[in-house]
């Protein structure tokens, strides 16, 4: 499906990948519904979209996906502006790295509450109505992280694991409905939230994630538009996150080898001289 003359709401709109997408968006002629937690983010997108497309109309909302009566105001606001979602973009999400037994517990649910939990939210608003009128998309923002379970990652896989096993049982269900189900398996990409990973990011963890390369957000989002655009239900940025979807079980073993070696000599290299 084509953003064009579409109603294009975009979760963790304000920055990232989700900005990303709605530049790309506006440029081809989208309605636009940017939600995100920073007013002030908000208020500086809306400025740059309107600036660059001044015929686009944007909508903006404040608000923390986690809270389902926020979301389901915040989408009842988009709705009374640009009408029914056309595509939802499911982008807001958080990461927060550590060793496992540093990381509070109160994170994890945190993670899990935006990532996984906000996501849903989004879908049981919208997927009903898209199901009746015969017509929509979903686009679930996963990561790499949704297909290994990497060192340093233990409160933020899970919560991308939940997201694939969600779009894999509402793409069956959805078939032949109209609805369209994408999810994306972003690797490691320039934005202002990979910089707060690195904040708390373990050494094994950069050196781990290091073989992955580092995507800018705007080629994430034109992969992600040109597989909407095909119907593509998975999309995999990079031949390494593309052999990791397709041959994970096959390369299980040496994946697991290759990652504890990598993280054994990070973490001796880290290890103060005797």
């Amino acid at each position: 499906m084509s953003p064009r003359d579409q109603h294009v709401l975009i979760t963790g709109g304000s920055s990232g990948i989700g900005l990303a997408l709605a530049r790309r968006c506006a440029a081809q002629g989208a309605r636009l519904s940017l939600l995100a937690r920073d007013p002030a983010r908000l208020a500086a997108a809306r400025a740059e979209l309107l600036a660059a497309h001044p015929r686009v109309s944007v909508f903006t909302a404040s608000v923390d996906v986690a809270v389902a009566a926020d979301l389901d105001a915040a989408l009842a606001a988009a709705g009374r502006i640009h009408g029914p979602v056309d595509i939802l973009i499911a982008s807001a999400g958080i990461a927060r790295p550590g060793y496992f037994e540093e990381v509070p517990v109160s994170v994890f649910e945190r993670t899990m509450a935006v990532n996984y939990f906000g996501t849903l939210y989004a879908l049981k608003a919208l997927v009903p109505a898209m199901r009746a009128r015969r017509h929509g998309a979903v686009v679930l923002i996963s990561s790499g992280a949704g297909l290994h379970g990497f060192f340093g990652y233990t409160p933020y896989s899970p919560t991308k694991f939940a997201l694939r096993g969600l779009a894999e049982a509402l793409r069956a269900e959805l078939k032949d409905t109209g609805v369209g189900v994408t999810i994306v398996y972003p690797p490691d990409t320039d934005t202002p939230q990979l910089a707060e990973e690195n904040l708390t990011k373990p050494v094994e963890t950069r050196a781990i994630t290091a073989g992955g390369g580092l995507w800018t957000a705007d080629a994430v989002a034109a992969l992600t538009l040109a597989g909407l655009a095909r119907g593509r239900f998975s999309i995999t940025p990079g031949w390494q996150i593309t052999a990791l979807a397709w041959l994970h079980s096959v390369l299980a073993p040496v994946l697991y080898w290759s990652f504890d070696r990598t993280a054994r000599r990070a973490r001796q290299a880290k290890a103060p001289a005797r």
